[in-house]
């Protein structure tokens, strides 16, 4: 292809819409980068019952049309200067529909749903589980193969589709037809998405999205066979697996009027990451979103964990794989958005002022685990909690409290990250809506004891799947081209205040201890 310089791209954008856990978002792109338009809808999330939290596929899809199509009128553009499509979502929350009538069979299970957390802790404990840990060391002492090393250590997590998939297996009678009947499609929304826009034609993912399932085996780079076999998933259910930048087809001319050229499907934190230009080994990225996540680029190979970090692909562009070791966090905004509903404060804007006006939380602890505990600690049973709490306690301790706690959280996730991986950490950059609070990025910084970059863009992941979108187009030319267009907004250096902070860490991590299998059965 040739230079984006060149006069066949003039007057022509990218369009990339990312779906959130929480909202909508799409912009479209020029050849700098610059948003020229934007729309967004927030998402509709259900409760059902007591941990269940689902999303309805039909008003997603509506929205998701609506997002893209407002965003191009914003920027006063027509559908037919869009030249590609990138497409960003949340990862691992899925759907199973009919392969002849493209009805899904049940609302979208999300990510941060626990309703197959009974299932996961009987497996987790289970002789079965036992005896692979236990032939995978054999394995992995006669072979030195990696990939027997990580079976040796797995435990699964409710997090992963792997068994809410297998919960909806076992409880949706519509879903056990259809696969006794070779009728029954499973996706996440990525590929949900792109089966809608292609009317039917395409039932594929990518492998950043593939790899975040935990149905699927990052070392061999497919579907694991031994893991739907041991867990009875059908093999025949999943989609095909495609490169992240890639031509997946066009959308229908019903939907927007013109076709427009799918060029990427991309993982949330996948994409933010290629947004962020952490291209190089040892680069890392904070997402401080609804979770917090945690990436470094660990090249060519897939990391080993033995404390919960989790290895996913990256992307694969061509014949180049980059893998990322994963941490994370589940409930960062979330924290933030109940202490609102509780009316500590009225907007979140509120919140670093809040923190700051005391000089510290007086005791007070807050354990952010409204989903459990994820790396290093790995509780699915923990409860969140305020401790510590007296009569002298204020509404601003306790945001003092919550924000100090998101930090605390990033510093336990960084430093089993750099320990695990030892890879020297080159640039840490840092998006989602919670980096725009100083308060937590600048103890984030004192705490990592690394200055952090805060980049201008907003929406990483959004800008990410515009890049990988525009890179197989040729819109862009390189990610040399692409490391030019980034700017940093702000840089957060650490103020060696971090020693200070120590005994109020081992007071939290107490808290902490105090949360852990809170709802385990007796």
């Amino acid at each position: 292809m040739g230079s984006p310089r060149n006069g066949f791209m003039k007057d022509l954008y990218i369009l990339s819409v990312d779906v959130g856990t929480t909202s909508i978002r799409g912009h479209v792109y020029d050849k700098e980068a610059n948003i020229k338009g934007s729309s967004s809808e927030k998402i509709s999330l259900l409760y059902p019952n007591p941990g269940w939290v689902e999303l309805d596929p039909e008003e997603l899809w509506l929205q998701f049309v609506a997002v893209a199509k407002a965003a191009v009128q914003a920027a006063g553009l027509h559908m037919k200067q869009i030249t590609a499509l990138g497409i960003s979502t949340q990862r691992a929350t899925f759907t199973t529909w009919s392969r002849k009538t493209g009805k899904p069979f049940h609302n979208f299970i999300s990510w941060q749903d626990r309703r197959a957390s009974e299932l996961v802790t009987s497996w987790n404990n289970s002789f079965t589980m036992k005896a692979l840990h236990g032939s995978s060391k054999v394995l992995h002492f006669i072979t030195r193969r990696k990939q027997f090393l990580a079976a040796s250590i797995i435990t699964f997590s409710t997090q992963h589709v792997t068994f809410r998939l297998a919960w909806a297996l076992q409880n949706f009678k519509k879903v056990q037809e259809a696969v006794e009947e070779g009728n029954c499609c499973f996706g996440t929304i990525d590929t949900w998405l792109l089966y809608r826009l292609t009317k039917g034609a395409v039932h594929a993912t990518d492998y950043s999205n593939a790899s975040a399932t935990g149905i699927f085996d990052s070392y061999q780079m497919c579907w694991s066979g031994i893991l739907c076999s041991l867990i009875s998933l059908p093999l025949s259910i999943f989609p095909t697996v495609e490169n992240t930048s890639h031509k997946f087809g066009s959308t229908d001319t019903s939907i927007f009027g013109v076709p427009i050229p799918i060029m990427s499907l991309v993982a949330d934190q996948q994409a933010a990451m290629f947004g962020e230009c952490c291209f190089d080994t040892g680069d890392v990225k904070i997402t401080m979103g609804t979770g917090t996540f945690i990436n470094i680029n660990t090249g060519n190979k897939p990391h080993t964990s033995i404390s919960g970090l989790y290895p996913v692909v990256g992307w694969k562009i061509g014949q180049e794989v980059v893998y990322l070791a994963e941490g994370n966090a589940a409930d960062t905004g979330t924290a933030i958005k109940w202490a609102q509903g509780l009316d500590l404060f009225s907007d979140a804007a509120e919140t670093e002022a809040m923190a700051n006006s005391v000089p510290d939380a007086d005791g007070v602890c807050f354990v952010p685990s409204f989903s459990g505990l994820q790396a290093p600690l790995n509780d699915p049973h923990a409860c969140a909690s305020f401790m510590g709490l007296k009569p002298s306690t204020t509404k601003s301790h306790l945001v003092r409290a919550i924000l100090e706690s998101i930090a605390f959280r990033n510093k336990q996730l960084y430093e089993i990250m750099s320990e695990e991986t030892n890879i020297p950490v080159t640039n840490i950059r840092a998006d989602g809506g919670v980096c725009n609070n100083s308060f937590v990025m600048q103890l984030t910084a004192d705490l990592f004891n690394r200055k952090i970059n805060k980049p201008r863009h907003f929406d990483m992941s959004s800008l990410g799947a515009a890049f990988i979108a525009g890179l197989g187009i040729g819109f862009w030319s390189s990610k040399e081209e692409l490391k030019c267009l980034g700017c940093t907004e702000k840089v957060f250096y650490p103020q060696n205040v971090w020693k200070n902070y120590k005994p109020v860490i081992d007071h939290w991590e107490k808290a902490l201890t105090r949360s852990m299998h809170w709802y385990s059965k007796p």
